[in-house]
């Protein structure tokens, strides 16, 4: 199954675990659909008060959409189909506490999941990008949840150099987009302890001030995610140049090997 999860009811902690490690963790349509409900369930599981996302093996947390999945597009620049607007927990209705801990590459679509975790721990290896631009195609709801998340300028910075530029763990830190850096390995372990920690504490409470956090900027962000079909529609590229891109730099990436 392309999304594992464990419960221990002894300290309320769930992990979530993308599970496509030969992909690098991409999320295919199968993968979405499976993030959604597991994200729905937990609301049910009373014996779940924290859960902790991370991705399977070394390479990478999540490296976005598969591109091997295709979904078709309305013609309206009004609409879109975006398979990830439902992968992340705000957007199931979860308002128990998310801890992301990530390793290796964190890049697209993975920030439609960060951008709805409570907070982000992450190995030194880890490192943060965005590929759109290179590619033709406009970062319109990642570059979103960057903004909210980090300052403007490195928000813009690290959404407009595409490939070109990775922002590591250390940066990530010192911005605070990321909460605490850990040896290689060691992200999943510390994330895991906030969640017991947090899961120790009065459920109601901690929901709440949860639910508190996010009423900070939900609004915000849904005007934004309003505007972000129209700005897709107009700047991404056909998907038949989109795909030149990525073949020419994947050819060149060979080359270089």
């Amino acid at each position: 199954m392309s999304v594992q999860v464990t419960r221990d009811k002894d300290t309320g902690v769930a992990v979530v675990t993308l599970d496509r490690p030969e992909r690098l963790n991409a999320i295919d349509l199968e993968t979405a659909r499976r993030l959604a409900q597991v994200w729905r369930d937990l609301r049910f599981d009373d014996t779940v008060r924290a859960a902790v996302l991370t991705g399977s093996g070394e390479r990478a947390f999540c490296t976005g959409i598969d591109r091997s999945a295709e979904v078709a597009q309305p013609s309206s620049p009004y609409s879109t189909e975006d398979p990830l607007l439902s992968i992340g927990p705000k957007a199931n209705d979860l308002w128990k506490p998310v801890i992301a801990a990530v390793r290796g590459m964190a890049c697209g679509g993975a920030f439609y999941l960060l951008g709805e975790a409570e907070f982000v721990i992450a190995a030194e290896d880890a490192s943060f990008f965005d590929p759109h631009t290179t590619y033709g195609m406009v970062s319109a709801y990642e570059s979103m949840y960057l903004a909210l998340r980090m300052p403007h300028g490195e928000a813009a910075r690290l959404a407009l150099m595409g490939t070109a530029e990775r922002m590591s763990a250390r940066r990530a830190h010192e911005i605070g987009f990321v909460s605490e850096v850990t040896a290689p390995g060691g992200e999943l372990a510390a994330a895991v302890r906030c969640a017991e920690t947090i899961a120790s504490f009065p459920t109601e409470a901690v929901q709440g001030t949860v639910r508190s956090v996010w009423a900070a900027k939900e609004a915000t962000l849904a005007q934004a995610h309003s505007r972000a079909p129209a700005f897709v529609a107009l700047g991404n590229l056909p998907p038949g140049r989109q795909a030149e891109l990525f073949g020419a730099r994947r050819s060149k990436e060979f080359r270089m090997r």
